[in-house]
């Protein structure tokens, strides 16, 4: 069974002055793999990714990244659906990132995650909303290596959905949830929705008057008691 490359989907943002807006935005979409079939390595010019299905097919996708990251700022969340990363930019600048890949080349196995991309101009506005528990996510770096970017330990994992750190693990018991990425964040809508207007054409209903109640009747009651 050949070795496929996954389809990768990517998105950025960009500050000069706050390190924690200068990010990517990275999610290679290969399903069904177990954490302990799944090897990750996080350097700061490349990624490295293998993986295998619990079908037995295989996955590997190398990226040399356009410019230098920090992968001891930079997080990621592992799923049976995916493995989702937000790779810090180590040079925060306005402008961004040309491509996200250090060669000029056409690859048919990556594409733009429109779902969290904005244009240059536009890219201040809310943060974008994960789909899974963004305190739940695990902190690269740390290894045993001299590098410090070792690979994930999966020994402390209890399922395929577990979370998992480089080089033996990341302590995520002081992990705050990571920065807003957006300068004014989620809206926080809370007025009440406004009146429906009529329908332009529409009649409304006239309330029908009450029936008038029955006369009453004279005479004997209409039941009478038989002797």
């Amino acid at each position: 069974m050949p070795v496929l490359t996954p389809s990768v989907s990517w998105a950025q943002r960009s500050n000069a002055t706050t390190p924690e807006k200068n990010i990517l935005y990275l999610t290679i979409e290969v399903s069904d793999v177990a954490a302990s079939d799944l090897t990750f390595n996080l350097t700061p010019t490349s990624l490295s990714y293998k993986s295998k299905t619990s079908k037995g097919q295989e996955y590997a996708v190398e990226i040399e990244f356009f410019a230098e990251i920090d992968p001891t700022e930079s997080k990621y969340h592992h799923s049976s659906r995916a493995t989702e990363c937000v790779i810090r930019k180590k040079e925060p600048k306005e402008e961004y990132w040309t491509r996200l890949t250090k060669e000029k080349v056409k690859l048919h196995w990556l594409k733009t995650d429109f779902s969290k991309w904005a244009d240059e101009d536009e890219q201040e506005g809310a943060a974008v909303e994960p789909e899974y528990d963004p305190n739940m996510m695990s902190q690269f770096g740390g290894g045993d290596d001299a590098g410090g970017f070792g690979g994930i330990d999966f020994s402390k994992l209890g399922g395929p959905q577990g979370l998992a750190g480089l080089g033996g693990g990341a302590d995520l018991s002081g992990m705050g949830a990571p920065p807003d990425f957006g300068a004014g964040g989620l809206d926080d809508d809370s007025d009440d929705d406004e009146d429906m207007p009529d329908l332009e054409g529409e009649e409304k209903a006239v309330p029908s008057e009450p029936a008038a109640a029955p006369a009453a009747t004279k005479g004997k009651s209409v039941i009478e008691e038989l002797d």
